[in-house]
């Protein structure tokens, strides 16, 4: 990575920033203050209009995902972004101002809709308020007459006719009248009447009874108010379902309306750049990193948009990092990523990761079976779709860890579990098994455990030693030899000692004598050299024993690649258990439906737990097991001043 300073005059700072925009080359680089005798371009109302823009149109798009749904299909998302050309860009910015207004109108159409909504509840309130009181046959704010009180309310409690009246009764000179209309555990509707010279009374028992009035009495009957709050409900529904189809006719501007929105993202990601200059009255200089590899393009682009100074010079600590990888280790570069991009410091792990991602994945999906159709299905993925980059490494990344699965299904034997040899006993009656049939000799997962389990933690301890071998190479390049030798170099020593010791244990007797001597002696320089930095000879001695502890850290990460086993037997048990499954309805029409719905179901179980299952555990020992061993991290991804769109992209650009 190069730090780069382009100088220019502030004419061509449009011409220059849609080039460098255009072509993805340069990362714009902060810097807290300008330098002497320049000044910043504050940006903030521009880029507040923008963010106001986008906003609407979020809000606009949302609007017609939940009234009028895009018909996606499943793999809808491995397609890419549709390609547009450099001045497709120039007709959105034209078109925006007529975007806006639709996205306006949708906004509001949607307004009127939840208001409609919302006086439909209130509606509907006053609906159920009233239904109690159906029967009732004048309006619930009666007056009093001449002679007579008038009490319409509710109690809050259950009221029938015979504790009503004795409710009433309580007040011997109150002489009423009245009728229940509505009557349950927590309400009861009646209506009161009661001479006018005893309404006093009356008032004060009803207050002690809970008597409360209806809090919005209407001029007609319950009924007739009921009829009118129907009539005008429908008129609601009829309006709602006008803005509904009004809205749903916007439907078709869907597309324009997400790419303006990513036109404005565009202009916001160039004001914030213009944010970043430092600009005199003639001309502005831009600060930024551009990967080594590039810096000649950059600068003939820069040269032929505009007279203009382009100057390089090395990178500082904080720059980015941008990896570069063949076609075989880039697909894993999202892993590395996803951990953490590595510092200025770390050497590149994406290489060593790769193979040993696809190698270890194949290892534990382990069916050549399984393998061929993640194979197939990706490259399907990949000719159709046509997908970005990242999809696209995605895709290629299970590709390779298919290729890696084939390999380890035939090694263990595995096509569809042990489905050859199932079906062939199902139609022929001969027992067979997988070693009979395959011309090759394999390790079964289950006979062959023991001899599987080793061969995991001697693929595990080149693994480590790999990991180990990096941070080796990385204190001989930092110039920290006794790091190397003594801290790494020994410790990697004993550890190929100790597998030459178990390799002789089981092979031969010469070969424990020459590992015990390596481990031995390894050990002895760990002692002598790990407490180095303390001052006393006993501090130096005791270090230096102490160091010995740390071997079982490393027998626990050579533990854990017992996984390796783990999962592959679990593999395999899971499809043989579906194999024999499938066939116990015989071969008969019924049996044959339902082997091949058993099959597919048990398989396609299988495949999903198990994928998922080696993914993550692969990971695991990527990032646990070596990562550990040197790898810091902590870098900055390089994310160059592009167009960053969410449905389109510039023609030729790989995203």
């Amino acid at each position: 990575m190069k730090s780069v300073r382009i100088i220019a005059l502030k004419k061509d700072r449009k011409r220059i920033l849609e080039h460098l925009q255009n072509s993805s080359l340069v990362q714009v680089k902060h810097n807290e203050n300008p330098a002497e005798g320049f000044s910043r371009l504050d940006t903030a109302s521009q880029l507040q209009q923008f963010e106001r823009n986008t906003a609407l149109m979020a809000q606009a798009v949302k609007i017609l995902d939940k009234v009028a749904p895009e018909k996606k299909g499943l793999l809808a998302s491995f397609r890419g972004k549709r390609e547009i050309e450099p001045e497709d860009i120039g007709k959105l910015a034209s078109a925006s101002p007529k975007i806006i207004g639709i996205c306006n109108k949708i906004v509001e159409l949607e307004k009127q809709r939840a208001d409609t909504a919302a006086e439909r509840v209130r509606l509907r309130t006053l609906t159920a308020q009233l239904e109690p009181w159906k029967a009732l046959d004048i309006p619930m704010n009666t007056p009093d007459t001449e002679c007579t009180a008038v009490f319409i309310g509710t109690f809050p409690r259950m009221f029938d006719e015979v504790s009503l009246s004795e409710a009433l009764a309580a007040d011997e000179k109150l002489v009423f009248n009245y009728e229940i209309f509505f009557s349950s555990a927590s309400l009861s509707c009646v209506v009161i009447y009661v001479s006018k010279t005893q309404k006093e009374a009356a008032e004060n028992l009803l207050r002690t009874l809970g008597f409360t009035k209806p809090l919005n009495p209407t001029s007609r009957t319950p009924s007739e108010k009921i009829k009118r709050l129907d009539k005008k409900d429908d008129e609601l529904v009829k309006k709602m379902s006008e803005a509904t189809e009004a809205l749903k006719k916007y439907a078709k501007y869907r597309d324009a309306i997400s790419d303006t929105q990513d036109y404005y993202n565009l202009r916001s990601e160039k004001y914030k750049v213009i944010s970043e200059l430092d600009q005199s009255r003639n001309t502005f200089i831009l600060y930024g990193y551009v990967p080594e590899e590039d810096q000649q393009q950059l600068e003939a682009m820069c040269l032929k948009a505009a007279d203009c100074i382009v100057e390089f010079d090395e990178a500082g600590d904080d720059a980015p990092v941008k990896l570069k990888n063949n076609k075989f280790a880039e697909p894993a570069e999202s892993i590395v990523t996803m951990y953490s991009p590595p510092s200025k410091d770390d050497v590149d792990p994406t290489p060593i990761l790769a193979f040993f991602f696809y190698f270890f994945f194949g290892m534990m999906f382990s069916d050549a079976g399984y393998g061929l159709l993640l194979v197939i299905a990706t490259a399907i993925g990949l000719k159709v779709f046509k997908p970005d980059k990242p999809m696209r490494n995605n895709l290629k990344l299970f590709q390779y860890c298919g290729i890696g699965t084939i390999f380890w299904g035939l090694v263990f034997g595995s096509i569809f579990g042990n489905a050859p040899a199932v079906f062939y006993k199902l139609f022929t009656g001969n027992e067979i098994t997988m070693a009979q049939l395959l011309p090759w000799p394999i390790l079964d997962t289950q006979k062959d455990a023991l001899m599987i389990m080793i061969m995991s933690i001697a693929l595990g301890l080149v693994h480590i030693l790999v990991g180990m071998g990096c941070k080796f190479y990385i204190c001989l390049r930092k110039k920290k030899y006794a790091e190397a030798f003594f801290d790494t170099g020994l410790w990697m020593t004993m550890l190929i000692g100790f597998a030459i010791l178990a390799a002789g244990m089981a092979f031969m007797p010469l070969l424990v004598t020459i590992g015990a001597g390596i481990a031995i002696a390894s050990a002895a320089g760990l002692v002598l050299t790990q407490g180095r930095a303390s001052k006393n000879i006993f501090g130096k001695l005791l270090g230096g024993i102490g160091s010995l502890y740390d071997i079982t850290s490393y027998i626990s990460d050579l533990l854990s690649y017992s996984r390796l086993l783990a999962l592959g037997l679990t593999t395999g048990v899971m499809a043989q258990v579906f194999n024999m499954l499938s066939t116990l309805m015989g071969t008969n029409v019924i049996g044959i439906i339902f082997m091949i719905v058993i099959f597919i179901a048990g398989h396609a179980i299988t495949i999903g737990l198990n994928a998922l299952g080696s993914y993550v555990h692969t990971m695991r020992l990527q990032y646990v097991e070596m990562f550990s061993k040197f790898y810091e991290g902590g870098g900055k991804k390089f994310e160059p001043f592009s167009v960053k769109g969410k449905n389109f992209k510039l023609k030729g650009s790989d995203e």
